[in-house]
């Protein structure tokens, strides 16, 4: 790895974990990334999914006050990201690398997919709020099996992970959306920590990728965390959908 690759991953790893803690889609930018610099499919997700945990840790602790009064709640969806999150790590090892490349361009078109709509889903989550009322704490029956299959998503690839969980949560908890992502970002965190814990027992690991997108992430996680609020998404959802459309390119061209 050049001295110029290494920036590039880094500063990725930056801008991964400001999306993640605000939008929840960093994969598409450090994912292909990856890709670029010619580390293999399997390998850079595995990588990646390790790199990003610690700066999904620095973004739900800059969420720490939408958490206040949630812990009951937390704690339920936890168990459902964790054990989601560690069927999807078995099913990226389980599955030929093959099956993986197959796939992997419908998972970033679902992913850019979701990114692009992400406003409209938004809206569409507060007029279900308005329409609703009475829900447990925890939410509709629904939600902890949804919540699992997320998980499941995330540990196999994860891109717009972020998205999927607060289109769920939003959906079936009644809550207010900000309070939603401080819980989105600590289940974000488990997800990756579980897969990733798996990933470097059994996985082909690039720990110099997995070093750089981690300090990139930490710091992107806490830039996420104080802006996000006031931040207009507009450029970052344009710069993940050029990144996305990018990593289709070179599927399909490679």
């Amino acid at each position: 790895m050049t001295l110029l690759e290494g920036f590039i991953i880094l500063v990725a790893g930056v801008a991964a974990g400001t999306i993640n803690t605000i939008v929840g889609s960093g994969t598409l930018i450090t994912f292909p990334t990856l890709l670029a610099f010619g580390v293999p499919p399997v390998t850079a997700n595995a990588s990646n999914t390790i790199g990003l945990v610690p700066g999904a840790i620095s973004g739900a602790i800059g969420y720490r006050r939408e958490l206040a009064g949630q812990r009951s709640r937390v704690l339920r969806l936890l168990s459902a990201s964790a054990l989601g999150g560690l069927l999807g790590a078995v099913l990226l090892l389980a599955l030929p690398a093959a099956a993986f490349e197959a796939v992997v361009p419908a998972l970033i078109l679902l992913g850019v997919v979701l990114v692009v709509t992400g406003p409209r889903i938004s809206r569409w989550v507060a007029k279900r709020h308005e329409a609703t009322g009475g829900l447990p704490h925890h939410g509709a029956w629904w939600v902890w099996p949804a919540i699992l299959l997320a998980g499941v998503y995330g540990g196999y690839f994860g891109a717009a992970q972020g998205v999927l969980l607060m289109a769920i949560m939003g959906i079936g908890i009644s809550e207010t959306l900000q309070r939603l992502n401080g819980i989105k970002n600590i289940l974000g965190a488990v997800v990756n920590g579980v897969s990733g814990l798996f990933f470097a027992f059994v996985a082909d690991i690039d720990w110099q990728v997995v070093v750089l997108i981690a300090l990139g992430s930490v710091v992107g996680g806490q830039i996420g965390a104080g802006v996000g609020r006031r931040l207009p998404d507009l450029w970052l959802r344009g710069t993940i959908v050029v990144v996305g459309l990018t990593a289709l390119v070179l599927f399909i061209r490679g």
